[in-house]
């Protein structure tokens, strides 16, 4: 487990996580200095004897959302890489698996689940950023089955339906899993002259590891540019003794 943990400003001083008591605030800081590198818990309890903490402090963050919990009592990090991010290269891969195949990461870097019936099989192997071997889902999608248009009639899957043409979209990064069309390059270009390669590539080296990919890319990288700055922001501001983080 790695020695140095991130918080950002924008979930601890949120006026939702300052309204909890100080023992639940205390809690999710000791969750998440104990987390993997993936923001799962597999020690709540003994996290929750070590800093004093009672059951109505665990009910608190459940309920707030702050964790999002497993039947196994594992629980993960709502937020986790909104405060933290781990190169690929230093990062280890968490040891639940399991659980991790039933999240999916959204647009604003926060874990959620995913709906009963969508988890992805055990067969399943990351791939560019794609899933390939036995895959299935049984999630469905309005009336409609996942494979076949409203009409009933099949659709191959990757291509778009009938009269929906999209732009072609191209492969970047290392691993060649940063999906972009022409002109979601030139944007990134205008956007971030200096590093916009990088963040290409701090992208595909997450996905590469984690297995996930995106719907929009470039909205990813956005989303992950503003968490940055912010997060840095908190880091200039952040409390620099244990009367300051404390009172």
């Amino acid at each position: 487990m790695a020695q140095r943990r991130m918080f950002s400003n924008t979930i601890t001083d949120s006026d939702l996580f300052m309204d909890m008591p100080k023992s639940a605030q205390l809690l999710y800081f000791h969750l998440n200095m104990h987390a993997d590198d993936d923001g799962f818990v597999g020690n709540t309890k003994s996290i929750m004897r070590m800093t004093g903490s009672s059951d109505d402090d665990l009910k608190i963050l459940l309920a707030k959302q702050y964790l999002i919990p497993f039947e196994n009592g594992v629980t993960v990090i709502k937020d986790w890489h909104i405060h933290n991010y781990i190169r690929s290269d230093r990062k280890h891969p968490t040891k639940y698996t399991s659980e991790l195949k039933q999240l999916e990461l959204n647009e604003d870097a926060s874990y959620s689940k995913l709906p009963i019936g969508s988890q992805v099989s055990a067969n399943c192997q990351p791939n560019d950023g794609h899933l390939v071997g036995n895959c299935h889902t049984e999630v469905r999608l309005g009336k409609d089955r996942l494979g076949e248009d409203s009409k009933g009639k099949y659709i191959e899957p990757g291509k778009p339906k009938p009269g929906k043409s999209k732009p072609a979209r191209h492969k970047y990064g290392q691993y060649q899993n940063v999906l972009l069309t022409d002109e979601q390059l030139e944007k990134l270009k205008l956007e971030f002259p200096s590093d916009w390669q990088d963040r290409i590539e701090r992208v595909s080296g997450y996905v590469q590891s984690s297995g996930k990919h995106y719907k929009d890319y470039l909205a990813t990288i956005r989303n992950w540019a503003k968490r940055d700055q912010q997060s840095n922001q908190s880091h200039k501001a952040a409390p620099q003794t244990r009367e300051d983080w404390f009172g």
